[in-house]
C-alpha cells in the first residue's frame, strides 16, 4: 500500500487475515483505525459495544466458532483493563483472539502518561505474545505474526498496541498474505503404539474436547467410534464436539459430572484424551485420575506440546490436532464388548440428564427439556457461569460442533455478549442466551447492543436473587451465616423493555414455552425473565437440604 496510515495498514492486515467483523468501544487513542474502518464498513463491520469486557467476550466467542482469532478493539488505559476478562477467558479456553490497543504516543512513552499501561507486562502472563508497535510499516509485519502465534499449537489470545501517533503515521509497506493454523500429524510410531495398546484393551474410553477442531475432525471422530464401538465422553463445556443423542455419548466430564461417568473414567484401562488438556474442571479438581501417574494407560492427543503432562504423565502423549490424529487411526476395529459398555454409558447417561423437579412453581430442569425438544439441530445456546448453567449441561443435548458457547475458565457475564457475536456470525440460525440474574447484570448492558443492530435473540435470565454458586459452598461450609450472596434484583422484564426488548416474565414450568414461542415470533431481541424458588439452588439439593448437609457436616467435625 502506497502513502498508508498506521490505522489503514492495520484494517487492510485484518481484511487480509479475512476478518468480517471487529468488536469494541471507540477511543480517542484509535481514532486513525475507526477512520479506516469508515471505508471499509461494508466488508468489516464495526461491531459498537456497550463496555470493552462484552466486546473482549463477543470476540473471544466469534474465535470460538470460527476458529480464527476474534478481534476487538479498545483504547488505552480502563478500555484495555475492561477487555481482559475476555482475554484471560481466550487463554483458558485455548480460543484464538487479537486484542488490538490504542496506547500513548512514543513522545510519552514511560512517563506515566494519561491512561498509559506498559502492556507487555499487564498481559504477559495471560496471552500467548504481547508487543506493541512502534514503527508504521512494521503494522503488517506485526499482525501477521500475531495471527501466526494465535493459531500455533494450543491457540490462544494475543495483544498487540499500537501508539497513537503511529497509527496516524504515513508509510509505504507491504500486506502480508492470510495465515492458516499449521495442521499436527503424530508420528507413525506413536500411532503404531495407541493401536496396540487398543488392541489388548478391555475398557477404553474415550474424551474429547479443547481447540482446533473443524467439520472434517469431528466427521473423523464419528467414524473412529462408530468402528471401533467405544463409549465416547465430551470434556466440560464442549460437549457439541459429538452429538449427544448418538448411543455412544457417554455425558459430559466437568462439574457435578454423572457419578457413574466418573467411575468408568476411573475404570478405564485405556483413555483416550484428544483435544482436551485435563484441566481442574475436567478432571473434578485433579482427583479422577492418580498424579502424576494414572493408573489406566493415558493417551493424551493436544496439538500444544507444553501441556502433554503438565499434570498427568501419559502412556502416549501425541502432540498433533484432532483430525490429523483419528485420520491416522482409521481402520482400528473394536469388539462386542466395547460396543455393550457403550450402551450401557449412554443409557446411564440418558437418565442422568432428568434432573429431579425443583422446589417451587419452575423447574429449570423441565424447561431445558422443552427447549431440547423445540429448538433446531443448529441452534446455538450460550451461558455464563454459576450453578443455573448446570440444568442446561444435564439436560440439553448439543448436536453439533458450534452449538455450544460457554466459558471453560468459569467466567461470569458470558452468556449475553457471547449470543450477540453468535448472531453476528450466524444471522441464520436460532441463539438461545441462557443466564444466571447474577450472571446477566455483569454484562447485560450488551441488550442495546443486540437492539442496534436488530439481533433476535432470545435471553433468558433464571432469577433466584442470589449468587447461587457461592451460596452453595457458603451453605456447605458455613451453614446459615449468609453474607455477600443475597441480591436486589430489578424487574428483569421491565429493565429489557425499557431497551426495546421483547420482554416477558415466567413465573411457571407452563408458562414458559408459550413466552418462548412469543418471543421467537417478535423477530427482534427479546428477553424472558424466570422467577426462580431460591429454594432452588442446585438440581442436586435444595438451599434447606445444603445448610442441613453443612450442619452435618460440621457436627462430624466436632473432636469427640
Amino acid at each position: 500500500m502506497a502513502a498508508a496510515t498506521g490505522g489503514q495498514l492495520l484494517v487492510a492486515a485484518l481484511l487480509e487475515q479475512g476478518v468480517e467483523h471487529a468488536f469494541g468501544v471507540p477511543g480517542e487513542s484509535y481514532l486513525a483505525v475507526l477512520d479506516a474502518l469508515h471505508d471499509v464498513r461494508e466488508r468489516l463491520a464495526f461491531i459498537v459495544c456497550r463496555q470493552e469486557g462484552g466486546a473482549s467476550y463477543m470476540a473471544e466467542a466469534y474465535g470460538k466458532l470460527t476458529g480464527r482469532p476474534g478481534v476487538a478493539l479498545v483504547t488505552r488505559g480502563p478500555g484495555a483493563t475492561n477487555a481482559a476478562v475476555g482475554l484471560h477467558t481466550a487463554a483458558q479456553d485455548s480460543t484464538p483472539m487479537l486484542l488490538c490497543i490504542g496506547q500513548v504516543g512514543t513522545d510519552a512513552l514511560d512517563r506515566e502518561a494519561f491512561q498509559e499501561v506498559d502492556y507487555r507486562r499487564m498481559f504477559g502472563s495471560v496471552a500467548k505474545w504481547v508487543a506493541q508497535v512502534d514503527r508504521v510499516e512494521r503494522i503488517p509485519e506485526y499482525v501477521a505474526q500475531a495471527y501466526r502465534r494465535a493459531l500455533a499449537g494450543r491457540p490462544g489470545p494475543v495483544v498487540l498496541a499500537f501508539p497513537e501517533d503511529v497509527l496516524a503515521a504515513q508509510a509505504d509497506a507491504v500486506i502480508a498474505p492470510r495465515v492458516d493454523g499449521l495442521p499436527q500429524a503424530p508420528a507413525p510410531a506413536d500411532v503404531a503404539r495407541v493401536r496396540e495398546l487398543l488392541a489388548s484393551a478391555r475398557a477404553p474410553l474415550c474424551i474429547v474436547g479443547g481447540p482446533r477442531w473443524d467439520d472434517a475432525a469431528t466427521a473423523a471422530l464419528q467414524r473412529f467410534a462408530e468402528a471401533t464401538g467405544m463409549p465416547v465422553a465430551c470434556a466440560f463445556r464442549r460437549q457439541d464436539l459429538f452429538d449427544n443423542r448418538h448411543p455412544q455419548y457417554a455425558g459430559d466430564v466437568g462439574i457435578g459430572i454423572n457419578p457413574r461417568l466418573a467411575a468408568r473414567v476411573r475404570e478405564a484401562d485405556v483413555l483416550l484424551v484428544v483435544g482436551e488438556r485435563l484441566g481442574e474442571m475436567t478432571t473434578s479438581g485433579y482427583t479422577l485420575l492418580d498424579i502424576p501417574l494414572p493408573r489406566p494407560h493415558l493417551v493424551h492427543v493436544l496439538p500444544g506440546v507444553e501441556e502433554i503432562g503438565r499434570v498427568f504423565q501419559p502412556t502416549v502423549g501425541i502432540a498433533a490436532t484432532p483430525g490429523e490424529f483419528f485420520a491416522a487411526l482409521d481402520g482400528v476395529a473394536g469388539n462386542a464388548a466395547w460396543r455393550e459398555r457403550a450402551r450401557a454409558a449412554h443409557a446411564d447417561y440418558a437418565g442422568w440428564r432428568v434432573t429431579p423437579p425443583a422446589p417451587g412453581a419452575v423447574d429449570p430442569g423441565a424447561i431445558v427439556r422443552l427447549l431440547d425438544e423445540r429448538l433446531p439441530d443448529d441452534a446455538i445456546l450460550t451461558n455464563g457461569a454459576g450453578n443455573y448453567t448446570v440444568w442446561l449441561h444435564r439436560g440439553y443435548r448439543y448436536r453439533a460442533r458450534g452449538t455450544e458457547l460457554a466459558p471453560y475458565s468459569g467466567s461470569m457475564g458470558y452468556g449475553v455478549p457471547a449470543a450477540i457475536a453468535a448472531k453476528v456470525r450466524h444471522p441464520e440460525r436460532t441463539v438461545v442466551s441462557w443466564n444466571g440474574d447474577g450472571c446477566f447484570l455483569m454484562n447485560g448492558q450488551e441488550l442495546a447492543t443486540a437492539v442496534k443492530y436488530g439481533l433476535a435473540i432470545v435471553f433468558i435470565v433464571i432469577d433466584n436473587a442470589m449468587y447461587g454458586t457461592i451460596r452453595m459452598h457458603q451453605e456447605r461450609n458455613f451453614p446459615a451465616r449468609v453474607i455477600g450472596t443475597e441480591l436486589a434484583n430489578p424487574d428483569f422484564a421491565a429493565l429489557a423493555a425499557a431497551y426495546g426488548v421483547h420482554a416477558e416474565a415466567v413465573r411457571r414450568t407452563d408458562e414458559f414455552m408459550p413466552a418462548f414461542e412469543r418471543a421467537l415470533a417478535a423477530c427482534r431481541p427479546a428477553l424472558l425473565h424466570v422467577l426462580l424458588d431460591p429454594q432452588a439452588l442446585t438440581p442436586a439439593a435444595s438451599l434447606d437440604a445444603l445448610r442441613a448437609q453443612g450442619f452435618a457436616a460440621r457436627e462430624a467435625r466436632r473432636p469427640s
